[in-house]
């Protein structure tokens, strides 16, 4: 029997499978960050997934910066995304909510009034972000975070974690790639603090760190894990030592006993980023970047990682797990619907029918 499709624990994450449904930012949260009917149908739709890694959720105002996009810091939030989790359960399958906050990456058009665009230091990030009000706009020059900030954005994450298990999640995933705020403190280009949360490596991996041993503490460490991919330059991340980076941060929470390590291929040709990891972690291993089934099927029979995550085939293909198992053909998504609103190039995908 294909490995793809064997039952696999994650921590205390019993997976029916090893296809792991990666986060995607799709853009379909209703006013005031609170997910819509359209996302209860389409994570309904590809519950056969062994895993869903639900898209990337601010775990405070300050966290948002792209429109459209939910959030989990008030009872609205929770309720709306228990109607989500509910609608997988009810199908058999799991859920775990990636808590992204995007820190400097962002736009005040797209946050609410009183909220702020905050990073590890007061440095512009050099890309853009697309506004409904304004279009694409230059991102927000943010403001430097004291000492005590940090504690309190740790703290954000650490209440996110128990509010996404109050609205049913059976778990966390801290996005640590990206360009979002844990990258941006990890790398050298957008860290140039002097306090303990800068300067040295040891220092610049802090804050993901004891962001990861909040969440652990507060809703157990087995139902925690993190999205790593060594070298990603987007969003204007810049770092002298990618490599040194990922393997000091596995090193630290190496302790915790996270649920797993949600690794992607690193875009610089000549990091392993997957070797890398293996040779840091002891945790199980979910491998993302560019696989099929085959090359899925290979990877976990060499004993490369525990499972492996699929997006970009999840989007046309709600039923991607079936078509795998049965070799059927795989549709293809509308690239001018990725972040549009509505149903439309969203959850209206159909499932094979023979």
């Amino acid at each position: 029997m294909s490995l793809l499709f064997q039952p696999q624990q994650l921590g205390e994450l019993r997976l029916a499978n090893r296809i792991v449904m990666a986060p995607m930012t799709r853009s379909r949260a209703g006013p005031h960050a609170v997910p819509s009917a359209e996302m209860v149908d389409y994570y309904r739709q590809r519950a056969s997934a062994g895993l869903i890694v639900a898209e990337g959720t601010a775990p405070s105002a300050d966290g948002l910066g792209y429109c459209r996009t939910p959030a989990i810091y008030n009872a609205e939030q929770v309720a709306a995304w228990r109607t989500v989790t509910d609608a997988v359960h009810g199908e058999g399958g799991q859920i775990v909510l990636q808590l992204m906050h995007v820190g400097r990456v962002a736009s005040h058009c797209n946050k609410p009034a009183a909220a702020r665009t905050v990073a590890p230091s007061a440095l512009r990030a050099h890309t853009q972000v697309f506004s409904d009000a304004a279009g694409l706009v230059d991102t927000d020059t943010p403001q430097a975070l004291s000492s005590e900030e940090v504690q309190a954005v740790i703290g954000d994450y650490r209440q996110a974690a128990i509010l996404a298990r109050e609205a049913g999640f059976d778990g966390v995933e801290l996005h640590g790639t990206s360009g979002y705020l844990p990258m941006q403190f990890m790398a050298s280009a957008s860290n140039r603090r002097t306090d303990r949360y800068g300067g040295s490596l040891a220092n610049r991996v802090r804050f993901p760190a004891e962001v990861l041993a909040a969440m652990a503490g507060a809703i157990g460490a087995g139902r925690v894990g993190y999205r790593l991919c060594p070298g990603n330059p987007y969003n204007d991340i810049q770092d002298d030592d990618p490599a040194a980076v990922a393997a000091a941060l596995i090193d630290a929470v190496e302790p915790l006993r996270l649920a797993y390590l949600h690794i992607m291929r690193s875009p610089l040709p000549e990091l392993d980023a997957f070797a890398l990891a293996r040779a840091h972690s002891s945790a199980p291993l979910i491998l993302n970047e560019g696989f099929d089934a085959a090359s899925a099927e290979r990877a976990l029979q060499m004993g490369d990682g525990a499972a492996v995550s699929f997006a970009r085939h999840f989007i046309a293909n709600p039923d991607l797990v079936e078509r795998l198992r049965h070799q059927r053909p795989l549709a293809s998504f509308d690239r001018k619907t990725l972040y549009s609103t509505g149903a439309r190039g969203y959850s209206d995908y159909p499932a094979w029918r023979d």
